[in-house]
């Protein structure tokens, strides 16, 4: 499998993302990592559909993609991703987001209704305030204190085992994780929960209005990453897939079975 890597410049700092192009007739599958990640979370799906031309990013601020100064918000990551599909010619494609990218492709979505195809949710949440305390916003908007009581040491084991439930998945977040020093880390994750707070709130009953499935880890221990599911899928009917056996990164822990559920999913398209 062949990708090529390309650069889009933003007066903040330059995104690097990849893409399989080649057949202007196929499909477009985007997938966007979550906080934290980069572009190889999804190593296990990109070869896996090869009908379908695919695009992944380092979001802003994410490994490849930095420096970049930390001054976006989630809309600002949604139009950046809309204007690097604008750039490439891709119309109509199916976004398929793991935690922060199920935000960010929510962002989309509201953004630009109606040139989405459909939408997969991996261990992400609803992005409408309907969902979230109070209490929850606010712990969201102000997590440094907590980070910054944690040993750096501890604080990456600690991520690391809460992220994923194999080997594999677990090594895939060391490396990940390796290009950034504590204050790095720190900031990024800061800035993402803060970001994802602000979003929240300024879509107090935002709902999908595409195509959309939902999957998530039985093991998933981030967050409330479960119960915001069974809530969302009860409230908005949207299809819910419980992943034995995996955690927060389900697609790095079970990836034939999140392959299968996906290729299932566009076959409805």
């Amino acid at each position: 499998m062949n990708t090529l890597e390309k650069v889009y410049a933003t007066p903040s700092g330059d995104i690097h993302y990849w893409i399989t192009a080649g057949e202007p007739e196929k499909p477009w599958l985007v997938f966007l990592p979550g906080l934290t990640a980069d572009h190889h979370l999804f190593d296990q799906q990109i070869p896996a559909f090869p009908e379908y031309n695919r695009l992944t990013w380092d979001a802003p601020g994410h490994a490849a993609s930095r420096p970049f100064a930390l001054n976006f918000s989630m809309d600002d990551m949604a139009r950046y991703l809309h204007e690097i599909l604008e750039a490439e010619g891709i119309q109509n494609p199916v976004l398929i987001g793991q935690s922060l990218g199920g935000y960010i492709a929510q962002c989309y979505l509201a953004m630009y209704p109606g040139t989405v195809s459909g939408f997969v949710s991996i261990d992400s949440a609803p992005l409408s305030r309907k969902y979230f305390s109070g209490w929850e916003l606010a712990l969201l908007k102000d997590t440094r204190w907590m980070y910054e009581m944690i040993p750096w040491k501890l604080l990456l084991k600690w991520g690391i085992s809460g992220t994923s439930q194999t080997p594999y998945g677990r090594d895939l977040m060391a490396k990940t994780w390796a290009v950034y020093d504590r204050e790095g880390y720190l900031d990024l994750t800061v800035h993402g929960y803060r970001i994802l707070a602000e979003a929240v709130e300024a879509r107090p009953e935002y709902r999908i209005d595409c195509p959309a499935m939902l999957l998530c880890g039985e093991k998933d221990a981030a967050g409330s990453a479960k119960s915001y599911n069974r809530r969302w899928s009860k409230i908005d009917g949207l299809p819910l897939h419980w992943l034995a056996g995996a955690g927060h990164n389900s697609n790095t822990d079970v990836p034939e079975e999140v392959n299968r559920l996906i290729g299932e999913f566009l076959k409805t398209l």
